[in-house]
């Protein structure tokens, strides 16, 4: 039972078809399997076997919880396929004096450069996350704003509205539409992003024109 040699291209098929039904190396959760498995790989397996990548990748960010994980290690060759050898020739926690921990090796004689080139890949892979845009979440508004009257200055009903500034909103097109009896409603189009600019804040600055504003009702929302 096992893998094979784990650090060798034929030892890292198996384990990509291993894992083709397989989520971890035994049961349903992580477990001290998967980091005995892990720790016993040289490094990130090719992109051909997706595999045992995808697998080798999710249990990379259990690193700050591999000790908590359930289970007890056993021997390398006591997991995998039943009809693979083991040739690694050692237990999970007997490691090559070269063979680098991406989790941190509880070894005091971890070599400075295996340390080193450890610590580097982290810092790799901390920035590579850190890099990722946020997603800002936006919303496209379409307000009806009605005015008291026939009489109302429209033109300045509208540079009111459009006097009102704020970081996450853009104020877009907009038109005159008759109502009735002569009175026509400023409807304008504005994008806002979710987090920084609501509609009850809207509201609250549009109709603050009391002079020009009798109401603000929002038209139509629809999410960017």
């Amino acid at each position: 039972m096992g893998f094979g040699d784990l650090k060798s291209a034929a030892g890292l098929r198996v384990l990509n078809d291993f894992l083709a039904d397989r989520s971890y190396i035994e049961g349903y959760v992580p477990s001290q399997a998967d980091i005995a498995v892990f720790e016993a790989i040289a490094g990130p397996p090719p992109a051909d076997l997706f595999h045992a990548l995808r697998w080798y990748n999710h249990i990379k960010s259990y690193e700050k919880q591999k000790a908590s994980l359930p289970g007890v290690k056993k021997a390398l060759g006591k997991y995998g396929p039943a009809d693979v050898e083991d040739t690694t020739g050692a237990a999970t926690d007997s490691k090559d004096d070269d063979d680098i921990d991406l989790f941190g090796s509880d070894d005091e004689e971890e070599s400075e450069e295996a340390k080193k080139l450890r610590e580097e890949r982290l810092a790799q892979y901390e920035s590579k996350k850190s890099k990722k845009p946020a997603v800002v979440a936006k919303s496209s508004l379409l307000l009806d704003v009605k005015p008291w009257d026939d009489e109302t200055d429209m033109a300045k009903l509208e540079e009111c509205v459009r006097s009102i500034q704020a970081d996450g909103l853009v104020w877009g097109s907009s038109k005159l539409v008759p109502v009735g009896y002569g009175i026509k409603k400023l409807q304008i189009q504005c994008v806002v992003e979710d987090d920084k600019v609501g509609t009850d804040m809207l509201e609250e600055r549009i109709t603050a024109f009391e002079d020009y504003v009798q109401s603000m009702d929002v038209a139509a929302f629809n999410k960017i």
